[in-house]
């Protein structure tokens, strides 16, 4: 499972023998497990780990004091919840479970040895930082100018390409276990909006979902519903005049 970590980095940048040897011993630390919709870290309480996604999916969140929230990021196997949180005296945010998650907490002196002692890691993680603000941008956009039917489809166009990434999609499928109420959170939407939209694109002929999969039917189509530019995920390699020699 730590091995979507390394995917994830590499994507980015080469890493050694050595850097991935030491990925693997930090993922390996403090492994728990947690339950669907439950809070791997709260609003207000002291950050004292980096969580690595190992397995599931999990989401940043903020709530009113009604209780409406906001989904403002998606977690997926490889994908780090905020490399320094540590340094923040209280969470800002929340972090939770969408499914049953595992997940590396990898603590503060554990994480700083790594990136004192392995440069080339620090520099994968500068581009995993860039692109984690990079999606925030596109987030952001999404809710402020596309269409519901451009956002729903620009979500699953990302998804699709970041579960790709760390070898997690099957030809064109994916695991899709976002509920109406999580769209809904995550793209500024009602769910009744979600509702239609989904069976929109159902009859459009661009997805299929089924069993907790999403099945992208059109995906050319789909790319250009969304008017989805691939160039914020950075997944080119872009990092290539940084590659560690072996």
């Amino acid at each position: 499972m730590a091995n979507a970590l390394i995917r994830r980095l590499e994507a980015y940048v080469r890493l050694s023998a050595d850097d991935r040897k030491a990925l693997l011993l930090a993922a390996g630390e403090g492994i728990r497990t947690f339950d669907a919709r439950r809070d791997l870290m709260r609003e207000g309480d002291e950050p004292r780990v980096v969580n690595l996604i190992l397995s599931g999916w999990a989401c940043r969140y903020k709530t009113l004091p009604d209780g409406r929230r906001q989904i403002v990021a998606l977690f997926v196997p490889g994908d780090l919840c905020d490399p320094h949180i540590y340094i923040l005296k209280r969470m800002d945010h929340n972090v939770g479970a969408i499914t049953p998650v595992t997940a590396a907490q990898v603590g503060r002196d554990s994480f700083e040895r790594l990136i004192s002692e392995r440069p080339r890691i620090v520099q994968a993680l500068w581009w995993h930082e860039l692109v984690v603000t990079a999606i925030q941008r596109e987030w952001t956009l999404n809710i402020g100018q596309r269409t519901a039917y451009e956002r729903m489809a620009h979500l699953m166009v990302e998804m699709f390409l970041r579960l790709q990434t760390v070898g997690m999609a099957e030809g064109n499928s994916i695991e899709w276990p976002l509920t109406q109420l999580d769209l809904a959170d995550a793209t500024g939407l009602t769910p009744v909006h979600v509702n239609r939209t989904l069976q929109a694109m159902r009859r459009d002929g661009l997805i299929e979902l089924a069993g907790r999969r999403l099945t992208i039917l059109d995906m050319a189509a789909l790319k250009s519903t969304a008017m989805f530019n691939p160039e914020y995920l950075h997944l080119e390699h872009e990092g290539a005049h940084l590659d560690a020699n072996e």
